[in-house]
């Protein structure tokens, strides 16, 4: 399957808008997950699957080179991948997502919320901290 980009018809688009072919590149399966395991900075294909519940190797390979074609990750010399300006941008654009999906689980499901990891997400002061400053923790696979 070809990496989604603008212009070129994509799932749910024939024209291949902008929006249309953001959304199917990050509506692959573990294409957030790796932005979000490449947030703190570079790391190698290894600790990056362990990181991602330790994917497929050859899953890993087609999203990474999905997302190193769409300039959202680059792979350093040597060999580590980190986000690129744009990748970091996405993944910052992604937290009110995040913060309204946590207002609708709970809602949805008042009790069935608590469990979840979006809890964090709902309460984001800082893109990457919850209101205490700790870490926010993943959901985004």
């Amino acid at each position: 399957m070809a990496t989604p980009r603008p212009g070129n018809p994509v799932r749910g688009s024939t024209t291949g808008r902008p929006l249309m072919a953001a959304l199917d590149l990050f509506g692959r399966r573990w294409s957030l997950r790796i932005l979000w395991e490449l947030r703190a900075g570079p790391l190698g294909f290894r600790p990056l699957q362990k990181r991602c519940d330790d994917m497929s190797s050859s899953v890993m390979r087609q999203r990474l080179t999905e997302l190193l074609d769409a300039q959202v990750i680059h792979q350093l010399p040597d060999s580590r991948y980190e986000l690129t300006p744009l990748g970091q941008e996405a993944r910052h654009v992604l937290n009110p997502l995040a913060r309204w999906a946590g207002r609708w689980a709970a809602t949805i499901d008042p009790q069935g919320a608590d469990h979840t990891d979006d809890q964090s997400a709902s309460r984001v002061s800082h893109p990457d901290t919850v209101d205490d400053g700790t870490p926010e923790r993943d959901s985004a696979d």
